[in-house]
């Protein structure tokens, strides 16, 4: 199978990726299910690129229904050790300015029953997820979206809600009370999925709204999200562009050895089917 070394999520009005050449649709199986479309495979500014999108081509497919373990499985299967993901936001603070990029060091979950490990069957991991996003990662987006000369914001805490219903104005004061600084839908799950999958991992948060809360702005509405979406997508293929050009050859954060001291279970224990089926995320950690 054609391999990768940087991945790339596309969300809400980001479904291809413009400047990927030699392009190679490939459809990944995976221990859980199907992803959310094929992969698109190619070069990118010289280095070899898988973009999904993630909400599937026509966007297809609701943020709770997302599966978000074959998502990440399937980069990791394609060689993928760096995750790029684009995201449609609201904003919860004023200076967070529709058509301005956040990037997040956080999260908080407001989320309902979503499946967010890849482990079970026998096999119990605790990762560490204190700091959620990868610091190295992040240093490249924030040059590369000052190089693209688009406002960026680093820091801040993402909201994950259930969805797909945007919020009440109730909930959104709420969530500024608490601090909170951007909301979206999907990026949580993928983040401890890339943790557990060793795969370092950074959102590119694109402000489309003020949520409901802001009283000189309409409450968000598809209309509003779509307009600012076709604009912030120009952005961010130029900070994409500007990201690969800055990315180290080689990674030297922790995120390549997140399971090293997280898997509990005695490896004597571990089932036979568990130790086939998760072999991919911690077979190097069993083999001894």
């Amino acid at each position: 199978m054609s391999q990768a070394e940087i991945g790339v999520i596309g969300g809400s009005g980001l479904y291809s990726l413009p400047g990927l050449e030699n392009v190679q649709e490939i459809a990944v199986e995976t221990p859980f299910g199907a992803p959310s479309d094929s992969y698109f495979l190619g070069a990118f500014k010289g280095r070899r690129l898988a973009f999904l999108p993630r909400h599937g081509r026509g966007h297809r497919i609701l943020p709770s229904h997302l599966n978000f373990r074959a998502n990440i499985y399937g980069f990791k299967k394609l060689g993928v050790e760096r995750i790029v993901s684009f995201s449609a936001v609201g904003s919860l603070r004023e200076e967070f300015a529709p058509m301005s990029f956040v990037l997040p060091d956080q999260f908080f979950d407001r989320t309902r029953g979503r499946v967010s490990t890849f482990f079970g069957e026998g096999l119990v991991v605790h990762i560490s997820f204190a700091d959620p996003i990868c610091h190295g990662l992040l240093d490249v987006l924030e040059s590369a979206c000052k190089s693209a000369q688009v406002v960026v914001h680093r820091g801040g805490t993402y909201v994950c809600m259930e969805g797909p219903q945007f919020s009440t104005k109730a909930e959104s004061n709420v969530y500024r009370s608490w601090g909170m600084d951007i909301i979206g839908m999907t990026n949580l799950q993928e983040a401890k999925l890339a943790r557990e999958a060793e795969l370092c991992y950074a959102t590119v948060a694109m402000v489309t709204d003020y949520d409901c809360w802001h009283p000189g702005h309409e409450a968000v509405t598809v209309d509003t999200v779509i307009s600012y979406l076709m604009k912030n997508s120009a952005n961010a293929a130029r900070v994409l562009t500007q990201a690969i050009e800055k990315m180290p050859a080689s990674r030297t954060c922790k995120c390549g050895s997140a399971l090293a001291h997280s898997i509990q279970t005695d490896k004597t224990m571990i089932p036979p089917e568990a130790r086939k089926k998760f072999d991919l995320l911690v077979g190097k950690y069993l083999s001894s």
